[in-house]
């Protein structure tokens, strides 16, 4: 366990943390979130010891150990293969194993029991080190998070510092410290290696502290959000969605306490002016007087920053189809990324392109910006006007400019009104406009550089990682401003709440062809865990097939396989009505708690509120969980029977 007590810093006269406390429990999962600026990565760095508190302390037991991920880790160098580095955390388990290779080696020369007594204590140290798994550990870890098998003999120095960042990912989840803290994982991640890591994590034996601007990542895995705000640690019981909604109730029911006691100061006030003159009613006016100055203020809640929903419009109308591409083929040395493929963005089209890293998206989005060369043929349809967003456009902002200075050269033709309006929208308000773009942070240099992009009056948008280096309310404006938007587009991110708010549809790769899917990001990724379902079962029916065809070539043996098959058959129905109980009892219980939250008085209890809130959320996890465990049982169950009824021949 750690905990923090009355911690306070400071950077010059700027109190970034006031008196702070945080508990952090065995096994917590806590989101760290706040607008960019608030101080997450700075407690991430107080607890890890890299920076003293002015005031407070950090307490820990002794043996607890401390992990932390944070971006300073991009620029790491090393020259020995990435496998040996996510290793090197483990110096004495290498020192005892070559200290057993020697001894093994000695022994064989020369008898010895003391070398013998030596050995086996070695050995079972090592053991119990996991050193014997280690090694496979690595390379699972690693490929999980998206590297191949041939990378990992490859140096890391060869690699870009967010595939760099994933090595050292790997070594910490190596290392399993009591306290993993990670400072935005998420961010040189793509969707596949994200979903492992959730899944990953959410297995993970010590506590995690995690810094992050990704929703679901948010969502999926914490049970405490803790929001940096104004110097203070504000603690949310529950996952991302949960602090939303309870930051929204806190909200009303302090407005609502501020205006009471705002009532009940004027009637004090008033009966102080009334009565202040008579004699008679001297004491209680002084008791009054008294009464005010005694009474602790409630503060009105600071208003949120207001995001207006912008209008992007576009310059001209384009034709039906956009940008076509007929038998588009793109490789790199031996690498194919596309083979022979057509695609078509149509007028009205919002498409989310997604893939793992390394497939193609970010090439494909140059292809249909016309400044990649390839094979084959694009064409450009009629009127189209094409912007196209990617990281060099942060890059090539001008550092000496302020930000209302480099929307004017953006554009020239409209007034400073109206640009001072439009990056109101972009969360730069009043005197934020005169900011140099040198001091800006690389959030807020995006969200100019989205400005311009988004300013064009273009009718396609090509988008490659328009999230990268924003918080959650940038991503929001983001949002607001691409729903809203009269032209089309194409986005890559591995922000998925940011994808299920923007697409229509969604474009993939796969073996060198650009396929689609129309509907929503959530729609596809439905569709896709089906058919990825359908293969599996396609595949494990046909070495069942197999193996049914080679183990039933005698009478006895298809005696026997029918026996197997009825009794797993027979656990799988005991399994069925014990997961069926199991829902009913679930689903009354949920019943009962709507009709509770449904009574009326229900929410003048705030303590109950979040008690019954927090319940009702995990019986709908559970039920969805033991839903999916009786679906996989009913199908085991079919299966059986279809191999029952063909053994019998019926």
């Amino acid at each position: 366990m750690l905990n923090i007590q009355n911690l306070s810093y400071y950077i010059g006269d700027r109190v970034l943390f006031d008196k702070v406390s945080l508990h952090v429990g065995e096994r917590d999962r806590i989101g760290l979130i706040g607008v960019n600026g608030a101080g997450k990565s700075t407690l991430l760095r107080l607890i890890a010891g890299e920076y003293m508190p002015a005031e407070g302390s950090i307490t820990k037991p002794a043996d607890y150990t401390i992990g932390f991920l944070n971006q300073d880790m991009l620029s790491l160098e090393s020259h020995k293969p990435i496998r040996e580095v996510a290793l090197e955390a483990f110096a004495e388990v290498w020192q005892i194993e070559a200290r057993i290779k020697q001894l093994t080696q000695e022994l064989a020369d020369s008898y010895s029991e003391a070398k013998v007594h030596e050995l086996t204590q070695l050995q079972a140290r090592f053991e119990a080190m996991d050193g014997y798994r280690l090694p496979a550990q690595a390379e699972a870890i690693l490929e999980g998070l998206g590297f191949k098998t041939e990378d990992l003999q490859r140096p890391l120095s060869v690699f870009s510092g967010g595939w760099r960042m994933r090595v050292m990912l790997a070594k910490l989840l190596l290392q399993k410290p009591s306290l993993l803290m990670l400072d935005e994982p998420t961010n040189h991640l793509d969707l596949p290696s994200i979903q492992w890591l959730e899944q990953y994590l959410l297995q993970y034996p010590g506590a995690i502290l995690v810094v992050s601007h990704d929703r679901y990542f948010l969502n999926r895995l914490v049970s405490r959000i803790v929001e940096v705000r104004q110097g203070a640690l504000e603690v949310y019981e529950g996952n991302y969605d949960f602090y939303e909604k309870e930051k929204e109730t806190r909200r009303a029911l302090q407005i609502a306490a501020y205006e009471n006691q705002q009532e009940k100061i004027k009637q004090t006030e008033r009966f102080i002016e009334r009565f202040r003159a008579k004699a008679t009613k001297a004491r209680q006016v002084q008791s009054k007087i008294k009464m005010l100055e005694r009474m602790e203020r409630i503060e009105l809640p600071e208003s949120e920053q207001e995001t207006m929903r912008l209008k992007f419009p576009i310059a001209r109308m384009p034709g039906k189809e956009l940008v076509r591409l007929k038998q588009v083929s793109k490789r790199f040395g031996d690498l194919r990324l596309l083979e022979n493929t057509d695609a078509t963005v149509y007028r009205g089209d919002r498409i989310a392109l997604i893939g793992a890293n390394g497939k193609g998206k970010s090439t494909l989005l140059r292809i249909l910006a016309g400044t990649e060369p390839h094979e084959g043929i694009r064409e450009v349809g009629h009127q189209v006007d094409i912007a196209y967003y990617a990281q060099h456009q942060i890059e090539a902002l001008n550092l000496n400019n302020d930000i209302l200075g480099e929307m004017v050269s953006s554009c020239p033709q409209k007034t400073e009104s109206y640009l001072r309006s439009l990056m109101g929208g972009f969360l730069f308000h009043g005197d934020d406009v005169f900011k140099k773009i040198s001091v800006l942070s690389g959030g807020e240099r995006a969200r100019v550089a989205l400005a311009k992009v988004l300013s064009s009056e273009a009718n396609l948008l090509l988008l490659d990682e328009p999230t990268n280096h924003l918080d959650i309310p940038s991503v929001n404006v983001l949002i607001d401003a691409l729903q809203d938007y009269e032209g089309s587009y194409v986005a890559v991110s591995h922000d998925r709440h940011f994808l299920q708010a923007i697409a229509n549809k969604v474009w993939y790769i796969d073996n060198g062809k650009i396929k689609e899917f129309l509907g929503t990001y959530q729609e596809f990724e439905e569709w896709y865990a089906e058919e990825w379902q359908r293969a599996l079962v396609s595949a494990q029916e046909a070495a069942a097939a197999q193996k049914k065809e080679a183990s039933l070539s005698s009478n006895q043996e298809r005696r026997q396989r029918l026996k197997e098959l009825q009794r797993e058959w027979r656990r799988c129905q005991k399994a069925i009505e014990q997961l069926e109980a199991r829902l009913i009892a679930l689903e009354e219980e949920q019943q009962q708690m709507e009709q509770q939250m449904a009574q009326a008085g229900f929410y003048d209890e705030p303590g109950q509120v979040v008690a019954v809130q927090q319940r009702y959320a995990q019986l709908k996890d559970e039920i969805a969980a033991v839903t999916v465990q009786w679906e996989q049982q009913i199908q085991e169950a079919e299966q059986l029977e279809n191999e029952i009824r063909a053994i019998k021949g019926e």
